[in-house]
């Protein structure tokens, strides 16, 4: 048996010294060459142009809201702090260069686990979103604003590389704002981006565009001489969209002329989703600076997994049983669903960097 000594010996420390120096010599071409194929890191502001929100008080919110729109109300003052905001939605192009450089899977991607859905139907646990589909014959006032709305088809396949199921692609709709994304997702995207999602009331303040108690994102006349300002719902709901505005379901980004800041599409087109979790109520509590949201989201299916908020409204959004295009509208999306009528945008805090300028 070799002893202590023999072992610490100087011919047994130049032997161990050669052989280590040998193995990294042979492994350094393998790791100069995974360093050189790594992922890069992303800058910011090649993943969405950006645009500076100075910040300021206003009043957020609806005034004289009615019964089915009162969680806009009441109109409150809030201050914020500046922000930079992305220009527009998130696309898919920009969402397919995050999954290529993280190997990112989304949740509409992966089946749920029986275990943890134990009272869920079987079809129900394959991965999928909520889909809009048409539907005749169906009053949209008798069916409420929440539940099981007929027109709301879970799809399993139905993702956001095939957002209306299998067989479906967004070859042809790079510049459309990617859509089948969770609130976990869309969390996932920004934290790699560099970015955050915005406060509720950050979304509001800029969504105004610098416009004081106007309704809409453009003013106070929903059709200013005739001309539609974005993308939603004409027609008949659910049955049928006319496509008045030029569209019949989700529209490419930058479709229709930017707010008073520069950003597109905070009107219609998707709702966005926001940090903060949701609650009809949060307005009759909210702080006055730099509110947060409550600390847990609102649950009104029971479902355990609480509401975050979004904003915005939809292509989906008609002035009759939605009418949620307006500036002040808000709305609730529970952190496990995905649908086809709902994305995001990203903000920033400074120090920012240059380029996004």
């Amino acid at each position: 048996m070799e002893t202590t000594e023999e072992a610490d010996s100087p011919a047994a420390r130049a032997r161990t010294t050669l052989i280590v120096a040998t193995a990294c010599f042979m492994l350094l071409p393998v790791g100069l060459f995974y360093w050189m194929n790594r992922a890069p890191a992303v800058d910011p502001a090649n993943v969405c142009k950006m645009v500076w929100i100075p910040g300021g008080e206003f009043r957020m919110g609806t005034g004289n809201v009615d019964d089915k729109h009162k969680e806009e109300g009441p109109v409150h003052n809030v201050q914020v702090k500046g922000f930079w905001m992305d220009e527009t939605e998130v696309t898919n192009a920009q969402f397919a260069a995050f999954v290529q450089a993280t190997g990112y899977v989304t949740d509409a991607e992966k089946d749920l686990s029986a275990a943890e859905f134990p009272n869920a139907p079987a079809e129900y646990l394959k991965g999928g979103s909520l889909i809009f589909k048409r539907v005749q014959g169906v009053d949209p006032f008798q069916c409420g604003t929440s539940g099981n709305l007929p027109w709301w088809k879970f799809t399993a396949g139905a993702t956001w590389r095939t957002p209306e199921g299998p067989g479906s692609s967004i070859e042809q709709r790079m510049n459309h704002p990617v859509i089948c994304l969770t609130w976990k997702d869309v969390h996932a995207f920004a934290t790699w981006a560099g970015k955050r999602l915005p406060t509720e009331a950050e979304w509001e303040f800029a969504a105004r565009g610098g416009l004081k108690d106007m309704p809409y994102v453009w003013g106070a006349e929903e059709r200013p001489n005739g001309k539609y300002l974005c993308n939603h719902w004409q027609g008949t709901f659910p049955a049928n969209d006319t496509g008045e505005d030029g569209f019949q379901s989700v529209a490419p980004v930058a479709s229709f002329p930017p707010n008073g800041y520069g950003l597109y599409d905070v009107a219609g087109n998707v709702w966005e989703m926001c940090e903060d979790w949701y609650h009809p109520d949060f307005y009759k509590i909210s702080p006055a600076v730099n509110p947060l949201g409550p600390a847990i989201g609102f649950d009104p299916e029971q479902t355990g997994f609480g509401q975050h908020v979004i904003r915005g409204g939809s292509w989906l959004c008609d002035v009759g049983y939605c009418f949620r295009f307006r500036v002040g509208s808000r709305q609730g999306l529970d952190a496990l669903t995905s649908t086809n009528h709902a994305g995001f945008r990203c903000v920033a805090d400074r120090p920012a960097p240059s380029a996004r300028k």
